[in-house]
């Protein structure tokens, strides 16, 4: 009986076996296992996690993520990840891996599936576009329903949302990290927070279906949000009757599974020596009952603002956060609500 699991999440950050020299896929394995390890996950949700070439019908491969997690229980999990969508087969970068230690019934990615990418038209590009642009994702949300048994299902969605850098910006950019223009990085940024609410809004509205056909859904939300609890983000995925002002919309609304951690370990990334909670576990209602613990593995953390090349730290920059839980049957099988200490 799975009535105890343990759901995690970790941004591995481009795990690869084509980096650096400094950043070996031995040696990033040798510092991200053990972590993995420790997590004792029954299901984890991955980000960041980059494919290789090979031959074949599927182009691209996890065969980084395969090298990771050999000889390890994660290896014999079942397994569902983002995919091209021409049929090239992972992503080439910053694919989303979920992994189940029970079976995952369906899988599906959505992208501009339930919101269409909205249009804007640049004013600081040079040259000014005549038109507006379709303002588009970064990255699709992956989906998992997953079978833990006696009839219940829990539902997983894996989510990276846009980092809040700048995003390109025609004849603007002198380099990578160089801007011509205080007004040409403005736009960019305003640009990067389209596409950061926006995938949020379209998960949202995934979330409100699953829990308009079930309000005692199981439903987890993970992953890298690049936001912190109480930005605009995390709001619009949280859906709190403060914001709604509507109590009776409690059943959609989501609770974070940190609030369980102590505040002052309350963060996954360190930035320029300021600690910040960007990794999540959003859980609903129902689910919220059944949590009984939760943990951020930030010990010896290292801050993540250090100069390009002047660290060849083989880990990641972001802890992941693991949350555990125990369903209590009520009377159709699903956790009775008010049943367990949160």
């Amino acid at each position: 009986m799975n009535d105890s699991f343990r759901i995690a999440t970790f941004n591995l950050e481009n795990l690869d076996d084509r980096p650096p020299p400094a950043l070996s896929l031995g040696a990033r394995i040798a510092a991200l296992r053990p972590i993995l390890l420790r997590l004792e996950a029954d299901i984890l949700c991955l980000q960041e996690v980059n494919a290789q070439d090979h031959s074949g019908p599927e182009r691209r491969q996890l065969a980084a993520l395969d090298s990771l997690l050999a000889g390890t229980p994660y290896e014999s999990f079942d397994r569902v990840w983002t995919r091209d969508r021409h049929g090239a087969g992972a992503l080439d970068v910053h694919n989303l891996v979920v992994l189940s230690r029970f079976p995952i019934l369906d899988s599906a990615q959505i992208r501009h599936d339930l919101v269409p990418a909205p249009l804007y038209r640049l004013v600081t590009a040079t040259p000014v576009p005549l038109d507006a642009a379709a303002v588009e994702w970064d990255r699709p949300l992956l989906y998992a329903r997953i079978d833990l048994g006696r009839g219940r299902c829990l539902h997983v969605v894996n989510l990276h949302l846009r980092a809040p850098l700048a995003a390109v910006v025609a004849g603007q950019k002198a380099g990578p990290l160089t801007w011509h223009s205080v007004a040409g990085w403005a736009e960019g940024f305003f640009l990067a927070s389209i596409k950061r609410t926006g995938q949020a809004l379209e998960a949202r509205l995934f979330l409100d279906r699953l829990l308009s056909a079930d309000s005692a859904a199981l439903i987890a939300v993970c992953g890298d949000l690049n936001s912190d609890l109480r930005e605009m983000p995390v709001r619009v995925l949280l859906g709190d009757s403060d914001d709604t002002g509507n109590p009776s919309l409690a059943d959609h609304t989501l609770w974070p599974a940190t609030t369980l951690v102590p505040r002052q370990a309350r963060y996954s990334v360190i930035h320029a020596s300021r600690p910040v909670l960007v990794d999540h576990v959003l859980v609903s209602a129902s689910l919220k009952s059944c949590c009984r613990a939760a943990e951020i593995l930030n010990q010896n953390l290292p801050d993540e603002a250090v100069p390009p090349g002047a660290s060849d730290y083989s880990g990641s920059y972001h802890a992941p956060v693991v949350a555990a839980f125990t369903l209590i049957a009520g009377a159709e099988g699903l956790p009775a609500r008010g049943q367990a200490t949160t």
